[in-house]
């Protein structure tokens, strides 16, 4: 693995719901948000660190949020929109693209956390006019082959799934000795 200069500055984004729903479907586990964050600073100065999460019934556990911000992130959350007749949207796509932008002048490297191909025109302006060097972490075997050959390097969480993921805990019902 290339070693990173210890001077330089890098800004962490991660695209919770991206990985969240990978690890829950590929792998039935949960994120180890703490290694990736960790893994994605190295031995670098952390500018900004944000978590960016859509609330719904599954992620809407005030307990989550403040686990990431013990971590060191920053939480953005809206809710999920649901439209007339069911559809739903949930996506941080433009958020995610503002804010590395905004950031990108007091940054070195930018570590995008998602597998999402919605990304690939955002990594390319990053490099090409905002000088930013774009490092990409996400599960492999859901990420998109565009997004990871754009990014100067790619991590693949499913190389290291022990570091990465968490058991999922699963709560179940105990019945209760007086009411049968």
């Amino acid at each position: 693995m290339l070693q990173q200069p210890k001077g330089q500055r890098v800004g962490v984004f991660v695209d919770v719901q991206n990985l969240y729903y990978s690890a829950r479907f590929r792998y039935d586990a949960r994120v180890n948000f703490k290694s990736i964050l960790s893994d994605a600073v190295k031995n670098r100065v952390l500018i900004r660190a944000i978590a960016y999460v859509i609330r719904t019934e599954e992620v809407k556990k005030e307990i989550f949020f403040e686990a990431l911000s013990n971590i060191g992130f920053e939480i953005k959350a809206k809710d999920l929109q649901i439209f007339y007749g069911g559809a739903k949207k949930g996506d941080w796509d433009v958020g995610i693209a503002m804010d590395t932008i905004e950031l990108a002048p007091k940054l070195d490297t930018v570590v995008l956390i998602s597998g999402d191909g919605d990304f690939v025109p955002l990594v390319e302006h990053l490099k090409r006019a905002m000088g930013c060097r774009v490092e990409v972490m996400a599960f492999g075997k859901s990420s998109s082959s565009k997004l990871i050959e754009a990014a100067d390097s790619f991590t693949d969480l499913d190389q290291n799934l022990n570091k990465f993921l968490m058991k999922r805990i699963t709560r179940t019902k105990v019945k209760d000795d007086n009411n049968g």
